[in-house]
């Protein structure tokens, strides 16, 4: 992390670190999407045993990352709430 001289420089490393995270969250869409044609039903898009594992490993790279581990959970549940959204539309999609 470079320790920033003025309030822009900040805002510009946080422009910066958005434009990666927005391209990250389309890899992941992408990965979605795909995953979509292997599941079966609804239950099997929802998951929530995998959802939880999830946010387990996200919280344990958070501490490794020196993340608020709390910050990371809220981020990451309304991220793969958004992302069952999207894949039961691209699951029924393929069942229709």
């Amino acid at each position: 992390m470079h320790h920033c001289q003025s309030l822009e420089e900040v805002r510009q490393h946080i422009n910066r670190i958005d434009h990666e995270i927005v391209a990250l969250i389309a890899e992941r869409g992408q990965y979605v999407d795909q995953a979509a044609g292997f599941k079966r039903d609804e239950q099997e898009v929802k998951a929530p045993q995998r959802v939880e594992h999830v946010i387990a490993r996200v919280r344990t790279i958070a501490g490794e990352q020196q993340a608020d581990p709390e910050v990371v959970e809220k981020v990451y549940r309304a991220m793969i709430s958004a992302f069952i959204e999207a894949e039961m539309r691209t699951h029924q999609g393929h069942n229709d």
